[in-house]
């Protein structure tokens, strides 16, 4: 373990312009995608705090996500190739959790998402349902997301933790070939009735606007993964009665406010990153419409005020490459409660974005100084940062 001061932190994002043009692509160096077009993101002004002091918990292969166990100090993470590691964050105890599912590994696929139920707060890990996201593969050359649910089952005595009875609730809609754009965030409605999942297009564009598929939507579904009543297409039959909005890209942040609003990041093409607020029934745009370009340099209209799409609250060129987002709500960073904290791949920084109701503007960058694949919150309001790729490093934030 580590600690050092942090360098610079929460810099105005004006001030961050060169680090955005950095030359690595946003979701993974396999993609081998060009540098966005240049452009000015939004701006505003850092609020003042002290340095936050970083520490360091150790090393994960190919980090993608990361969520505490409500209640204890259990962080759970996923790796991509298909292992999911614990740490305890008070007494530094980590472990491996046996019971994952076969996972497609490579590109942008592997084991994904992990997702808790925030009424199932304990003392103790103990027994608890618990969320997973994960890429399988398909008939011939063909591949997709799905969701599983299962028990995650921790022993007192033992110091191991296994998923029981994982069984696969959802599945993105078609199976198609190429390994990007999965997306397969989960978010759970405040009132806990309802699971939202992302559904990328899988870099396949066109069926982010055709609505008998779940490719480039988010689909509202119940705890078991069947359609929640009262989704916008539910007439059609399945699977369009999963969705709830589409037009999107690639959906790799997603977070309720303390109102309700569920707000999403999605990567633009070169260009175009997008902060989104979701409604029911909406049609984004992709691909008719981004306000970044094809990354042959080819135009794609821009959104505007008569083409009949929702328009992003934020737009990003140069772009972020959001890893995660979360909105703030510990006491810890206090003048940033009520924020967005968004991790950022390209921009190497956290980004802060202050929310107005249906209004949000970007207010500053913590630079990492690495590409950062997760953000979380702590118990006791401390911020956890997952560094990209091999070997990334697991982070604490606290003030200094």
């Amino acid at each position: 373990m580590t600690t050092k001061p942090f360098l610079a932190a929460l810099l105005s994002s004006s001030a961050l312009l060169a680090s955005c043009g950095s030359p690595s692509g946003g979701e993974t160096a396999a993609q081998s995608t060009p540098a966005p077009t240049t452009g000015t993101p939004a701006t505003g002004t850092a609020t003042p705090m002290g340095e936050p002091q970083v520490t360091a918990f150790g090393t994960y292969d190919e980090p993608w996500a990361a969520a505490f166990a409500p209640g204890p100090s259990m962080l759970f993470i996923t790796e991509k190739p298909g292992t999911m590691k614990f740490i305890d964050t008070e007494t530094r105890r980590t472990g491996t959790v046996s019971g994952m599912p076969r996972v497609d590994y490579g590109g942008q696929g592997g084991l994904g998402e992990i997702a808790f139920l925030p009424s199932q707060r304990a003392a103790n890990v103990g027994s608890r349902t618990i969320y997973l996201s994960w890429v399988e593969a398909g008939d011939g050359d063909t591949r997709g997301a799905v969701v599983g649910r299962g028990t995650l089952n921790c022993g007192t005595q033992d110091a191991s933790c296994k998923v029981e009875g994982l069984e696969t609730i959802w599945r993105q809609t078609p199976k198609v070939s190429g390994r990007g754009h999965y997306s397969h965030r989960i978010v759970f409605s405040p009132d806990e009735r309802y699971m939202f999942v992302s559904s990328g297009e899988r870099q396949k564009k066109d069926p982010a606007q055709d609505i008998s598929n779940t490719l480039g939507t988010i689909v509202r579904l119940n705890l078991d993964g069947t359609p929640a009543a009262g989704n916008p297409l539910a007439d059609r039959g399945s699977p369009s009665d999963e969705i709830w909005s589409w037009g999107h890209r690639n959906i790799l942040a997603m977070d309720f406010d303390a109102d309700g609003r569920l707000w999403e990041i999605e990567h633009g093409p070169a260009g175009g990153d997008e902060l989104n607020l979701v409604q029911k029934g909406g049609n984004y745009g992709w691909p008719t419409r981004s306000n970044g370009e094809n990354y042959n340099g080819t135009p794609i209209p821009n959104h505007s005020p008569d083409d009949g799409f929702i328009k992003p609250v934020i737009s990003w060129t140069p772009v972020i490459a959001s890893g995660n987002f979360f909105i703030y709500d510990g006491d810890l960073f206090a003048p940033w409660r009520g924020q967005g904290i968004v991790a950022g791949l390209k921009t190497e920084a956290l980004i802060r974005i202050a929310f107005d109701g249906d209004t949000a503007r970007e207010v500053g960058r913590v630079p990492m100084g690495e590409r950062i694949r997760q953000v979380v919150q702590g118990p006791d309001g401390a911020i956890w940062a997952l560094e990209d790729g091999d070997n990334g490093r697991l982070l604490k934030l606290t003030p200094g």
